[in-house]
């Protein structure tokens, strides 16, 4: 086999593709992904083809989910990986992983997945984080950087609460933008994702701590005392004993959870009709921030 089978294909800016082309990169990622026959194994975005080639020696089949019809008609044709595959022509934002998954073989997910969509997909993918073993994906480094950190950082922030509660965050292997065909102006990073198959210290409501996420991460320099105006008055954060003058990046990830477990238990006022869009906004906001 030959992962340069990229000539002919002219990388498509709508779908944020940078084609892989390093040899000693897809030879470590694959050794870190570790691929073995029998597991139920699915590539998100298999472009070319420069990760499925090395699975499929190693894994035998592969289901791969590609949205580019050009790119998928290729996987179809091709005269080694076709018989291998297993191919579902469609938007991985809006696939289910869980008609993929059986009670003995949990899902591994892998792939290089397009910037500018990597935040909303890895929260997809998260929803069905119990069908899950693990999980490994060539992102933006910064994005790795903000899944992993901790609090009183920069980088920490919804990313990084909402990831970290469902899933161990491991990052794996930084790699230069010259490994890539056409070269990103980015460094991207391979992380791997865990799913906590016990989480200690559970939320109520998934959702829940989202939307304290969002409220506080929204403006972020603002102290959590009017980040939460709409959610949590300065009274109950006190009986909770948090601090109403800290920053949103101050806060644990236990913190938030007890925030989220809060609101569930006293849900706020709804939510005025006219501050409906501006709710829409931050949501947008927070996506963006987190993809930049």
């Amino acid at each position: 086999m030959n992962s340069k089978t990229h000539l002919g294909h002219q990388a498509k800016k709508r779908f944020g593709q940078n084609f892989l082309h390093n040899e000693a990169v897809i030879s470590d990622i694959i050794d870190a992904i570790n691929p073995e026959p029998g597991e139920n194994l699915v590539e998100i975005g298999p472009g070319l083809g420069a990760l499925t080639e090395p699975v499929i020696e190693r894994a035998e089949k592969l289901s791969v989910v590609e949205l580019d019809r050009d790119l998928a008609k290729r996987l179809r044709h091709h005269p080694f990986l076709a018989p291998h595959l297993t191919i579902y022509e469609t938007d991985a934002l809006k696939f289910d992983f869980g008609q993929l998954a059986t009670d003995k073989k949990p899902l591994r997910i892998f792939g290089n997945l397009p910037y500018n969509i990597s935040t909303p997909l890895i929260f997809h993918l998260l929803t069905f984080k119990d069908i899950v073993q693990d999980m490994h994906f060539m992102l933006q480094k910064e994005v790795v950087e903000r899944m992993a950190a901790g609090p009183d950082c920069k980088a920490y922030g919804r990313l990084s609460i909402m990831t970290q509660y469902q899933c161990q965050v491991i990052p794996v292997m930084e790699i230069g933008p010259e490994a890539f065909k056409p070269a990103p102006k980015v460094d991207s990073a391979i992380v791997r994702l865990v799913p906590h198959r016990d989480i200690k210290n559970p939320v109520k409501d998934i959702a829940a701590l989202n939307t304290v996420c969002l409220a506080a991460f929204n403006q972020r320099r603002k102290t959590i005392r009017n980040s939460f105006k709409n959610l949590i008055s300065v009274a109950q954060l006190e009986s909770l004993n948090i601090d109403a003058n800290v920053r949103p990046e101050n806060l644990t990830i236990d913190d938030y959870i007890m925030l989220a477990n809060f609101i569930v238990d006293n849900p706020p006022e709804p939510i005025a009709p006219r501050n409906k869009k501006l709710s829409r906004r931050a949501i947008k906001r927070a996506q963006e921030q987190d993809d930049s």
